[in-house]
């Protein structure tokens, strides 16, 4: 692959978000000493430095076809960068720590375009999903039926009757027909009998009573009208 360098260091010195860096130790498949070299990834490009702040980069590494893996060597957070093509080189990096090696590890595999485009696929299969459950449950509610205000349904699997809360001598009498009879009604709704003379010691009191506040009313009234209507009398 052609690549065009001046075009890499614009690109690095640039003010493009920075995925990941600092400091790593490298080498590569002949040599077997570390070397300490500043990295910085920005999307699929790996470029590492003698040190922090230089302007131009010393190499990059392009993450296409390649794999982030293990090393062999259980004393050290080593891993190492493989490219499978035929020629393809292994590149060997060390941290200082577990967590910071899992880091990069996770970041550098996730830097390659292929597998953004893995990423993409997947969140449009779920954007597509999400939108056909919406539909579907949007269909439901338009297609499911309306129940007047204050009328709860039956639970399903089981019809209700409306006949079950009536009493046994209300099943067979059904207002307007011959067998309803008006005072067909429970002891405890029977109207009580009253006679005049219960009545009368009821409401009597109350209709004298108010009748003899009337003629007083009455009287006073009358009195008040003579005393306006006699002369003055002029000492």
């Amino acid at each position: 692959m052609k690549v065009n360098e001046k075009n890499l260091c614009a690109f690095a010195s640039s003010a493009t978000p920075v995925d990941r860096e600092g400091y790593l130790d490298m080498r590569g498949d002949v040599g077997k000493s570390y070397q300490k070299r500043w990295f910085m990834l920005k999307g699929n490009l790996l470029f590492y430095f003698d040190k922090k702040g230089d302007k131009e980069p010393v190499g990059v590494v392009i993450l296409e076809g390649c794999t982030i893996e293990l090393t062999e060597e259980e004393d050290a957070y080593s891993f190492k960068i493989v490219f499978h093509c035929e020629g393809g080189r292994t590149y060997y990096l060390c941290t200082n720590s577990q967590a910071s090696m899992e880091a990069w590890m996770k970041a550098l595999a996730c830097a390659s375009y292929d597998y953004m485009k893995l990423m993409v696929a997947d969140l449009q299969r779920q954007l597509e999903e999400a939108e056909a459950e919406e539909a579907a449950e949007a269909a439901s509610a338009l297609a499911a039926p309306v129940e007047p205000p204050g009328v709860r349904a039956p639970p399903r699997g089981q019809r209700h009757n409306p006949f079950n809360k009536l009493n046994e001598g209300d099943a067979k009498t059904v207002p307007g027909s011959r067998h309803h009879k008006e005072n067909h009604r429970p002891e405890s709704m029977a109207r009580k009998k009253v006679s005049f003379r219960e009545i009368h010691s009821a409401f009597g009191r109350r209709v004298l009573a108010d009748r003899n506040e009337t003629r007083a009313k009455i009287n006073k009234l009358r009195q008040d009208e003579a005393k306006r209507a006699q002369p003055l009398i002029q000492l």
